[in-house]
């Protein structure tokens, strides 16, 4: 075979089942040097699965492996785990963080492959005594952060860094290693601002001049129009279209993907006016200390009955108010919630007064990852409602309704479309999308009086996103439940709200009605940003 015709990746006849459950059937992929290729499709469509095989991850080993072959530069590879992938020069970045919170960016950047440099003490007693070579280290973080076009601060604790850091920290150790061809980017600009979102592009593309590969997996389909050579489209387990991405647009590429037209409007839907009802929840002079986030002082008045919207740019505080009522973190100011002022600090308070939140962090705060999906569903609804038991001896003894169980997860994976083999399966072997719509599912099982959803869309697929909208705008009507969502898209905001607050520098810029132009709601969002 001539090398210079061989392409960098070759996937030949790849094929993976979960448990009975075919998710790649017959796959066949291949990648040049220096080419990017957007690889798209739904929630579950098998995109990571196949990014997973491709990285060596533990979990297709544990699963029984897969059938077909992977090669490099025309030689087949057999990759026992990730560390085997990094050694071939492959990179991965994934959907959620894996770095330390309690080191630094330039620690965690060069997470063991760390300079070291003799001292007296290892040149007796041998190299294990070596310590860190702090100054290279610096140099070297300094150096894949400058490969990237941004400005973050290679001395900060993670823990207090802004979630956009934490995804350049993630992309800046993977650009620091020195045998790194292909990097594979798994939704890398869903957490981003749109300034950062754009940097980022711009550090694809010149990576791609480099000479270095990119798999870039993202439901923002323009980002794909924008910096790839090729778009590759996934549907149920199977490559259902390739071409370059000069000769399609996102409407073909949506209809590739869910095998259908997907109308995506960006007319606001019928607001419902809720001005005479009365008010419910009641928000003064709120501050929250969240890191990356900006909340001083909110003030906000929610009717009964309607869906809320809190847009905002990244970091204005749209997602502190949230966390900072139900407790997650540290806040001060008053909350009323139907005539009664609600303790802050205290999740436990919020939740017992009939609250419920879908949070944007779904994987640290939102699931029980290694349960199943009745025990997910069920459990919060079990602990705090005592749901789901049954009583015994004259309520002595609780049990488990494990018929209630199931009935209650069936009718949620139904109404939600939640890809799964059974209500038994764990929670961490679906895709990102579907376990986002088990967390609404849980806040669902619990029939609270007010609901918080942060972000619900996040990482969503646009056949999907469209059902999670309608099941919050279902649940609001149905159960009379009041919602308020939080949200990066306004569109989103337009198409499933009533009012839109838009917080800008820590507070309330202005209340407007859904039907209100994007327009009118940007100028909000710019009037007193910090």
């Amino acid at each position: 075979m001539n090398k210079e015709n061989t392409p960098l990746l070759e996937m030949r006849n790849i094929k993976k089942d979960f448990f009975g459950n075919q998710v790649l059937s017959d796959i066949n992929l291949t990648l040049n040097e220096g080419e990017v290729i957007g690889l798209v499709g739904e929630n579950g469509a098998g995109k990571s699965t196949l990014m997973r095989i491709l990285f060596g991850a533990d979990m297709i080993r544990e699963t029984g492996g897969y059938g077909g072959e992977v090669l490099l530069n025309g030689e087949v590879q057999s990759f026992n785990s990730p560390f085997d992938a990094i050694e071939a020069g492959i990179g991965m970045v994934h959907q959620e963080f894996s770095l330390i919170p309690g080191f630094t960016t330039t620690e965690n950047i060069l997470l063991n492959r760390e300079p070291k440099k003799n001292n007296l003490i290892s040149q007796i007693f041998g190299d294990r005594m070596n310590t860190l070579n702090r100054s290279e280290m610096e140099t070297k973080a300094a150096e894949a952060i400058e490969k990237m076009g941004v400005n973050i601060d290679p001395k900060m604790v993670i823990s207090d860094m802004p979630v956009g850091h934490k995804q350049f920290t993630e992309i800046a150790r993977e650009l620091s290693k020195e045998q790194l061809k292909l990097l594979i980017l798994d939704e890398p600009t869903a957490v981003l601002t749109e300034k950062e979102a754009e940097a980022l592009l711009a550090a694809i593309r010149g990576m791609a001049q480099r000479g270095i590969s990119i798999i870039f997996i993202t439901h923002r389909l323009q980002e794909i129009l924008s910096v790839c050579d090729r778009v590759v489209v996934m549907r149920d387990g199977f490559i259902v279209n390739e071409t370059p991405a000069g000769e399609t647009d996102v409407a073909q590429i949506t209809k590739w993907m869910v095998g259908r037209d997907v109308k995506g409007s960006t007319a606001p839907a019928e607001s419902r006016n809720h001005e005479n009802a009365r008010t419910i929840l009641s928000i003064e002079k709120l501050w929250v200390d969240m890191p990356g986030e900006t909340v001083r002082n909110v003030s906000l008045d929610v009717k009964e009955g309607e869906i809320l919207g809190i847009g905002g740019l990244a970091g204005q505080g749209k997602l502190g108010i949230p966390n900072g009522i139900m407790g997650l973190y540290q806040s001060g100011g008053k909350v009323t919630f139907d005539g009664k002022e609600i303790p802050l600090n205290s999740p436990r308070k919020c939740l017992d007064s009939s609250f419920a939140f879908v949070s944007e962090d779904r994987r640290g705060v939102g699931l029980l990852l290694d349960e199943t999906l009745e025990w997910n569903i069920a459990f919060p609804a079990m602990q705090i409602q005592n749901k789901f038991l049954k009583n015994y001896l004259g309520g002595l003894i609780k049990w488990r309704d494990e018929k209630a169980i199931k009935e209650v997860t069936d009718q949620y994976i139904e109404e939600l479309a939640i890809k799964c083999t059974s209500s038994k399966q764990k929670a961490k072997e679906l895709s990102g999308g579907n376990q986002q719509k088990v967390c609404l599912a849980k806040a669902f099982a619990l029939q609270p009086r007010l609901l918080f959803v942060s972000e619900p869309t996040r990482g969503i697929d646009v056949g999907a996103k469209a059902l999670v909208l309608e099941a919050l705008k279902k649940f609001n009507r149905e159960n009379g439940v009041t919602i308020v969502i939080v949200s990066s898209e306004l569109e989103e905001l337009r198409q499933s709200c009533d009012r839109i607050a838009i917080v800008s520098g820590g507070k309330i810029a202005g209340i407007l009605p859904a039907s209100s132009s994007v327009e009118e709601l940007g100028a909000l969002m710019l009037s007193q940003v910090i």
